[in-house]
């Protein structure tokens, strides 16, 4: 690998120290020197002359990492991956929302491709991997960014009991809890919990304390997708500050945004619950991305039943007519446990993707136009489409409150997570434009903060969260994990009509040392290796 100086830079550090102007000598993948611009770099022995990139005028960051990630298969099947290098991204945690292709057995492997194809595609890789030591393996083969992942406890209970909603048992709760303390040995950085998605929403508060057991003893932090965002969206970030205490493990909550008409203006309530237990020295952090809309796979706004028995059972249920008309009903009127308790308004579901080609049909309008296209009811037409699709529809929901995201932006808990899930024809655009829309729009053009505070959000605030000792940040020593980007110009292209436009303003980016972005083009660089657990 040869060494490298960048030059003419304005070095922001991640730590929310001032910006500096200077050089960076980069030499076998670490930040080997700080040097004051014009500062000639050591002489760098067996790898010949330094190469110099002039970068004047343009900031040198840390590069980002991306707390939220749903690359648990692209990182491995696409080696571009051209959503998240162009951004600036040289970190991705996966694992998330209790849902992942690790630990798991070949039943429940077949289930997990099937259950989140919304989220992560079906792409042409030999899945031989089933523990999450072999699917770190996987990735130090060789990635377009570095990866670390999390123990999933929904993948983790399938395993071991099914999609059946009841209660574990002492021996099963034994089961479960052995199989997140093997993660955790094999290097993940903690346990996700998707209690929203089946089958993490049939476990109890006492069966996810026990499993958080495993990284109280082993390490890591707990990062759930709560139970409920909307109707009782101060009460859910609650029992998980709560839960959170009483396993004494760090707290990471996941895509923390305050959503739906009913809580606009309550993002200070769940704020104020998170100071508060920091205060009494409860370690909290939170991802958000900078958009109104959330994503998800359009089965997971079906009520809780509705899964108990796995997908053909579903897609039986929604076929009955009489099965049919409790769902619609709970949907429409009751507010089924997986819309958060909120009755659906139609017009806010857009549909992102679908699995056959026989439904392409749907994609890129709302299930309320499809249905007054088609000449029937908006519930008709979203069961009807499941059941076409074979569960396997993405959707988008808008449901945001501008104000409450800005505050949660600004929070000093809050880490940047794109949730981006890169597949489908109409996918969200968070999956390609969170980083420089974070920080061109709303810490640039709003003035939410400076840009010091903006990229330690990304960078320096996440490393911590990871209790990475060498990432993150730029300081000697460090691995070179870096973008240099044009802050006046930093910006995100993409949008819900275009969303894998690339962004604007991001000129170079390294992982590990070695240039991944090369004005703004991708190089054939798969320098990213998995990152385990300290």
């Amino acid at each position: 690998m040869a060494a490298l100086v960048l030059r003419g830079g304005h070095i922001v550090d991640g730590l929310e120290s001032p910006q500096y102007l200077g050089d960076l000598y980069i030499n076998s993948g670490r930040i080997a020197r700080i040097l004051n611009p014009g500062e000639s770099a050591p002489n760098p022995g067996l790898t010949g002359e330094a190469e110099e990139l002039d970068v004047t005028g343009l900031v040198i960051s840390p590069g980002f990492i991306d707390m939220h990630a749903h690359s648990d298969l692209a990182v491995l099947a696409d080696s571009d991956h051209l959503a998240k290098v162009a951004q600036g991204v040289t970190l991705e945690v996966v694992g998330q929302d209790g849902l992942g292709y690790a630990p798991v057995t070949d039943e429940v492997m077949a289930t997990m491709r099937a259950q989140i194809e919304g989220w992560n595609g079906n792409p042409l890789l030999d899945y031989a991997w089933r523990s999450i030591a072999d699917y770190l393996k996987e990735v130090d083969l060789g990635a377009p960014v570095n990866v670390a992942v999390l123990v999933p406890h929904g993948t983790a209970r399938m395993t071991v009991m099914g999609t059946e909603s009841r209660r574990a048992n002492d021996e099963e709760l034994e089961q479960i809890r052995n199989i997140i303390a093997q993660g955790l040995h094999d290097g993940a950085m903690g346990m996700s919990a998707g209690l929203t998605y089946p089958p993490g929403m049939y476990a109890s508060d006492e069966e996810i304390a026990h499993s958080l057991v495993a990284v109280r003893e082993i390490g890591g932090y707990y990062c759930p997708h709560h139970r409920n965002y909307g109707s009782r969206v101060v009460e859910g970030y609650k029992e998980c500050i709560d839960l959170a205490k009483r396993a004494e493990v760090p707290l990471h909550l996941a895509h923390c945004h305050i959503n739906f008409p009913q809580n606009r203006g309550r993002a200070h309530e769940v704020l104020s619950e998170i100071d508060a237990a920091v205060g009494e020295g409860i370690e909290i952090t939170l991802d958000s991305y900078p958009y109104l809309s959330g994503a998800t796979y359009l089965a997971a706004l079906l009520p809780s039943w509705v899964h108990e028995y796995g997908a053909a059972s579903t897609i039986r249920l929604l076929a009955n007519p009489e099965s049919r008309l409790r769902i619609i009903r709970e949907l429409e009127l009751d507010g089924s446990d997986g819309n958060h308790g909120i009755p659906i308004h139609w017009e806010t579901i857009t549909i992102s993707s679908t699995k056959e080609t026989s439904t392409r049909w749907a994609i890129g309008k709302s299930i309320e136009a499809l249905a007054a296209e088609r000449r029937i009811t908006p519930g008709d037409l979203f069961a009807d489409l499941l059941v076409a699709d074979s569960l396997g529809s993405g959707c988008l929901v808008a449901a945001g409150n501008e104000g409450n995201l800005q505050l949660v932006l600004q929070h000093k808990a809050h880490t940047v997570g794109t949730d981006g899930i890169l597949v489908g024809e109409r996918p969200h655009p968070r999956g390609w434009g969170t980083f420089p829309r974070f920080i061109g729009h709303y810490a640039r053009d709003l003035g939410l903060m400076s840009l010091e505070a903006a990229v330690s959000h990304a960078t320096g605030r996440p490393a911590r969260t990871l209790r990475l000792v060498d990432r993150g940040v730029i300081a000697e020593g460090f691995w070179a994990d870096l973008v240099v980007f044009d802050a006046n110009t930093i910006a995100s292209h993409a949008s819900y009509e275009n969303p894998t436009l690339g962004p604007m303003g991001i000129h170079h980016v390294f992982v590990n040392g070695e240039q991944t972005l090369r004005y703004g083009q991708r190089t054939s660089a798969l320098p990213g290796r998995a990152i385990r657990r300290a």
